[in-house]
């Protein structure tokens, strides 16, 4: 009896997890991830682990190798997930880890550089007294306040993180 049990409450336990999963990434896609992507991320950071291979993935999530790749090298690309090999092994697993959202944070900086760089030359072009070299001044306002934040919000967030779960 007590194995059944034990197999009743894994189901329970992978139900409520699928359930998150797909409500978590519906909530990523509404704020703009690709649909793929969004449920990757969900089963990673929904993992005992943090770490899953490919063909565990696409078990879970019934889905192609090929959907997990693209998924997973979008992923990588934000730094929202890191690649590392199975000891042993060819085959990789695809971690999240616990800095996940202040490494996809702290990484938008070079995003914002880039965006700042140009709307200053828009500005430049359209003329700032003009309204549309007023609105994106404004932009270009945003984004440098932004950045100049980032860097202190970061550090009291780290500040937070260890007071709340301990160094790491």
């Amino acid at each position: 009896m007590a194995g059944h049990e034990r197999d009743a409450d894994e189901q329970e336990r992978d139900t409520k997890r699928d359930q998150f999963v797909e409500a978590f990434a519906a909530q990523l896609a509404e704020a703009g991830m690709q649909r793929m992507p969004a449920r990757v991320f969900g089963a990673l950071l929904s993992s005992e682990s943090g770490a899953l291979t490919s063909a565990e993935l696409g078990e879970q999530l019934q889905v192609s190798p090929a959907a997990v790749s693209g998924a997973v090298r979008y992923l990588a690309q934000v730094h929202m997930v890191s690649r590392e090999r199975e000891p042993g092994s060819r085959r990789e697993r695809y971690r999240v880890h616990a800095s996940t959202w202040y490494e996809a944070l702290t990484n938008r900086d070079q995003v914002l550089k880039r965006w700042e760089a140009t709307l200053r030359e828009g500005v430049a072009s359209l003329g700032a007294e003009s309204a549309a070299g007023r609105r994106m001044s404004e932009t270009l306002e945003f984004f440098e306040f932004l950045e100049r934040e980032l860097g202190g919000l970061m550090e009291r967030w780290r500040a937070h993180r260890d007071e709340v779960f301990g160094t790491g």
